[in-house]
């Protein structure tokens, strides 16, 4: 079986010059959550390293894993579990929307969709839209829930066959999935294929700055195979005939970046741009030494953790996670906190729930026993929407409990 492969040049500019900077050790697929039965069988481990392109500057995984291991039956995320995820995506939308100028009756399609809460949030606009997600799980949620979604890969045929079907589509959006293509060549056909006169390329991503100041190392995973920041974007698709018109940033998922994609010279260039670009030289994020002080911040904030879950052992107190997002995973596997460090993580998500975590093999169990159990700590791996959390979870609060935010440095609320 074809697991992957080691990645010797850039993705985007095809340079050698790559300069490895971190090392996470080994894991799973973030997202490769296991049954009672897998737990019997052979789990495989690939390197979690990144490296920097000294040339253009993308920062990217050092081994990329097959897509067909990562995204099959599986996979498990669902986009909708949050009110804040939810309400950032239906703002996203109708700023897209407005911004954009797009004109009522386009048709919008997401690339990974997911279960389809952006393009809901589209369709609430009065847009026509379309979903391409490769998770079958996932598509058949999307598809009960009335956002037409087709279970494929994003590729020049498939855009092709849009295209026949459905027309020119006027917004592609690409919400934290654009790091996780492998081939970009391929992509591009299919954005030139898709894209009618005047349509545009939205991507958001977590933003390269905001991981290394705040040490967001747990966004580190597989699934990710890359770790973005604006200039590289900007010479990627200037080598392809589109150019990066506009830039925000936002709150979400640690802070992220927008980008606003188009053909080149059918839609003007925003300052927001450059002002980005000027910020990414100034902070430093393509400096070896910046990348290896990042290096070692993470190192001694994972030894911080190991150290406080060891404490609290030793005290008798009981810890469990609350959240299992696939960034927890990479906490995890790099800490080696297994069962006996953290008992359980709790789960909103039903189709989570009865599985355990990839790697640590952690159970996951429903958000009741959190109350049922009473246990001393909770770790809110799901930091990122550590305030809804914690809301949600009051009640563990009120009866003694106390919550752990593990990133950048451990510290107990």
């Amino acid at each position: 079986m074809n697991y992957g492969r080691r990645v010797t040049e850039c993705r985007m500019c095809q340079s050698h010059r790559l300069h490895n900077f971190l090392d996470l050790g080994f894991a799973p697929p973030s997202d490769a959550l296991l049954t009672s039965e897998e737990m019997q069988e052979p789990e495989v481990f690939f390197p979690l390293q990144v490296q920097q392109c000294r040339d253009c500057g993308l920062t990217q995984t050092a081994y990329a894993v097959d897509p067909a291991v990562m995204y099959g039956e599986k996979y498990k995320y669902e986009s909708s579990i949050t009110q804040t995820g939810m309400a950032h995506f239906f703002k996203m939308a109708a700023s897209i929307v407005e911004t954009c100028r797009v004109k009522p009756g386009s048709l919008v399609i997401d690339v990974g969709s997911n279960v389809g809460v952006l393009l809901e949030g589209f369709k609430r606009t009065g847009m026509k839209v379309l979903g391409i997600d490769p998770a079958p799980r996932i598509v058949k949620i999307a598809n009960a829930r009335g956002i037409e979604t087709w279970q494929e890969f994003m590729r020049p045929e498939v855009a092709r066959r849009i295209v026949r079907e459905k027309g020119p589509a006027q917004v592609v959006t690409c919400t934290n999935v654009f790091a996780h293509v492998d081939d970009k060549s391929g992509l591009i056909e299919a954005l030139d294929a898709l894209l009618g006169p005047g349509g545009v390329f939205v991507i958001e991503v977590p933003y390269l700055v905001d991981l290394v100041e705040n040490l967001e190392y747990d966004t580190i995973y597989h699934e990710h195979l890359e770790y973005m920041s604006l200039k590289p974007l900007v010479l990627f698709f200037g080598r392809h005939g589109f150019e990066v018109c506009d830039v925000e940033r936002h709150e979400i998922h640690g802070k992220s970046i927008r980008v606003v994609v188009a053909r080149k010279g059918e839609r003007p260039v925003g300052p927001a741009v450059a002002a980005l670009l000027a910020l990414e030289e100034e902070r430093g994020i393509y400096r070896p030494e910046v990348l290896e002080k990042f290096a070692r911040d993470v190192a001694e904030s994972a030894f911080r953790l190991r150290s406080l879950l060891n404490d609290l052992r030793r005290q008798g107190k009981r810890v469990v996670g609350i959240s299992a997002p696939a960034k927890g995973n990479t906490i995890l596997n790099y800490c080696k906190i297994g069962p006996e460090l953290v008992q359980y993580m709790t789960e909103k998500s039903v189709i989570k729930q009865g599985s355990f975590t990839p790697g640590m093999h952690i159970p996951i169990v429903g958000d009741e026993r959190l109350l049922e159990d009473k246990p001393d700590y909770g770790i809110v791996f799901a930091w990122n929407f550590a305030e809804e959390i914690m809301k949600n979870n009051r009640a563990f609060a009120e009866q003694g409990g106390r919550f752990i935010i593990p990133i950048p440095t451990p510290r107990i609320l």
